[in-house]
């Protein structure tokens, strides 16, 4: 039976915590939503109205400023959990105060009990995405982060629509039914997150330093230490740049542009939702597409998608809606209906696979007694692109006077200059999507022992036999961790390949005769990866198979292990003799691209095995050499 996402939703270590998440976003969104329902029930004027919907999301936003690197201090430090149940139970205290606030219609109470609830949610950010490495293998990190993603955008929306019919529906009883419903759903949190397991604290030695200015200096810096990471946070926060201006528009979007009725509100929550749920099918549909691997290449695509869905957003409509007074059916008959419908949430389906890949990286790349600090930083950074976002959509409007298409176009042009300087100044992005593009259209991977025998942290040498210039792409898009290669330097030096080679850290290495130096550099830089923990992969054979048979192991292995005696992996390739990029074709010309041969199936099955880790002090190149040659059989 094949693997599925959702089979952690039947898992104590996730279904609790999901649940949690997706109801602490639930809450948050019923009691913003119930706020400005409780204005129109009490009859106020469509100034303080504004006023409201102005100072709101700023209450909202500042606690993520002030609090964030404190937040990030005591996600290290306290088991997450306990930190969960206390912020959960905050949580009850505030809605209680809401309630309060409800009752009597007072709406300075009720904004601060929404400067709290900023408060709280600050609180829990950096633990939300920091506990997933904890209780996920590498090999679950896309899917659990997918589903988190999904919950969380479905939850909002589900939140915005509850929040806004509460009044309507409950009539004279709207304030009571507001005030018992974001009570109820915060003890219901706080129930729910009790059943959490025990997560141990990343770094629970750690000293709280309560000044929050260089903390929060220091929290940014950890976020820059790695460039991977550090350009994955830039693309987090780009993302929360792009959604703002997005949904911020789409009230008045809804209204000029898609025809909808004055003050209703029905074609605004269409738009949305049709965008939320294009959030979250991209989300789930990252694990399929990656094979279970952080696989950073979907974020290129997922980019790209984002531009040219608002580009045709753009061009489908630029000018006002055509007819006015339409509900959802009389807009979808109208002209470019469907168009615009579709455009909405291919944008969201491409926000999906771009921002689930880009978590997974953070959590896969991170310390872990680093990483809720890394993630209060993110969320620093996060509500400076959004207030950034909302100033930007004023500006363009009030000052520029743009209409709001006009606004979709410059904001997918961007997007592009943006994603573009991002792949730019950290190739390993656009390589991935290179390699992703031409694992997944030659072949249909099958993997075998991959997740239970390739170690989830530490270092490990990984053998397999080599077949064609497509191996090492193979092998890293099967691997959920990142793997350093060590290869035949001409193979290295192949146009097109070579930037993918040293894009990926690739460590190439050369027999005595040819280059003794750049032999005795690849055994150092060898050494100095595994040192470092990380997986390095080589090809005992030392170079590509000539028959499709497996060459004798060469005794470079041995002396790798003799530095350094890791844990080795014995792995194996299936049916790549076929492939292209072989040397099946004896008759094939001279150099690397004669030696190509068209394969006889498109999307051939390929199958990489794995089995248990040999002890590096009992390996040796004959027994590396049998188990490899058992673990492929007949299958060439």
């Amino acid at each position: 039976m094949a693997y599925s996402q959702f089979q952690l939703l039947r898992e104590r270590r996730f279904l609790p915590y999901f649940a949690v998440q997706a109801l602490g976003a639930f809450n948050d969104n019923v009691y913003r939503q119930a706020i400005i329902g409780l204005l129109f029930y009490l009859g106020v004027d469509s100034g303080q109205r504004t006023l409201y919907t102005n100072l709101a999301p700023a209450l909202f936003i500042l606690p993520y400023f002030l609090f964030s690197a404190i937040a990030g201090q005591f996600a290290e430090k306290l088991e997450k959990q306990r930190l969960i149940v206390i912020t959960t139970t905050m949580e009850i205290g505030i809605m209680t105060l809401a309630a309060i606030g409800f009752l009597t219609a007072s709406m300075p109470l009720l904004l601060v009990a929404l400067f709290a609830t900023g408060m709280q949610s600050t609180l829990f950010g950096p633990v939300k995405y920091s506990i997933l490495p904890a209780v996920l293998k590498p090999e679950e990190l896309t899917g659990g982060n997918g589903l988190v993603e999904m919950g969380t955008s479905l939850s909002i929306l589900a939140g915005m629509i509850y929040g806004g019919l509460v009044f309507q529906v409950a009539g004279a009883w709207g304030p009571e039914a507001a005030a018992a419903s974001v009570v109820a759903l915060a003890v219901a949190g706080n129930l729910v997150a009790r059943t959490i397991p025990r997560v141990d604290a990343g770094a629970p030695e750690l000293q709280v330093n309560w000044n929050p200015v260089p903390e929060s200096i220091r929290i940014w810096k950890l976020t820059r230490r790695t460039p991977a990471v550090r350009n994955a946070i830039l693309g987090v926060s780009w993302f929360w740049f792009v959604g703002t201006v997005l949904t911020a528009q789409l009230p008045n979007y809804a209204e000029l542009h898609l025809g909808a009725p004055e003050r209703s509100t029905t074609l605004y929550i269409f738009g949305l939702a049709l965008f939320s749920v294009g959030v979250g099918t991209g989300s789930l549909l990252c694990e399929k597409l990656s094979a279970r691997t952080v696989e950073i290449g979907l974020v290129p695509l997922g980019a790209l998608g984002i531009s040219a869905f608002m580009l045709d957003l753009y061009f489908a409509r630029s000018g006002l809606a055509p007819r006015t007074g339409l509900d959802i059916a009389g807009f979808l008959a109208g002209e470019h209906g469907w168009r615009i419908a579709i455009d909405l949430a291919g944008i969201g389906f491409s926000c999906g696979l771009f921002i689930v890949p880009l978590f997974a990286l953070i959590q896969s790349r991170t310390p872990k007694q680093e990483m809720a600090r890394v993630f209060a930083g993110l969320n620093i950074q996060n509500s400076a692109f959004i207030v950034a976002a909302a100033v930007t959509g004023l500006a363009l409007q009030q000052l520029l006077g743009w209409s709001i298409p006009q606004v979709f176009l410059a904001l997918a042009i961007a997007n592009l200059l943006v994603t573009t300087w991002i792949f730019t100044i950290v190739p390993e992005f656009a390589m991935r999507f290179a390699s992703w593009l031409l694992v997944r259209t030659l072949y249909r991977l099958e993997l075998h022992g991959i997740e239970r025998h390739v170690p989830d942290e530490g270092p490990a040498l990984l053998v397999c036999n080599h077949v064609s210039y497509m191996d090492a792409l193979v092998l890293a898009a099967s691997v959920p961790r990142p793997i350093r290669f060590v290869m035949y330097y001409r193979i290295f030096q192949i146009p097109v390949m070579s930037w993918i080679f040293r894009a990926a850290g690739a460590i190439p290495i050369a027999s005595p005769k040819e280059d003794a130096a750049m032999m005795e550099r690849a055994f150092d830089a060898i050494d100095a990866a595994l040192a470092d923990g990380e997986l390095v992969l080589i090809f005992p054979e030392g170079r590509l198979t000539p028959d499709g048979d497996i060459q004798a192991f060469r005794s470079g292995v041995e002396r790798i292990l003799e530095r350094r005696p890791v844990p080795v992996v014995p792995m194996a390739l299936r049916n790549m003799w076929s492939s292209m990029w072989s040397r099946r074709s004896a008759a094939a010309g001279s150099g690397w691209l004669g030696r190509m041969r068209v394969p006889r199936r498109i999307r051939a099955h390929v199958a990489v095995m794995a089995e248990a880790p040999v002890p590096g002090r009992e390996a040796t190149a004959a027994m590396l050499e049998s188990r490899v040659r058992a673990l492929r059989g007949d299958h060439a």
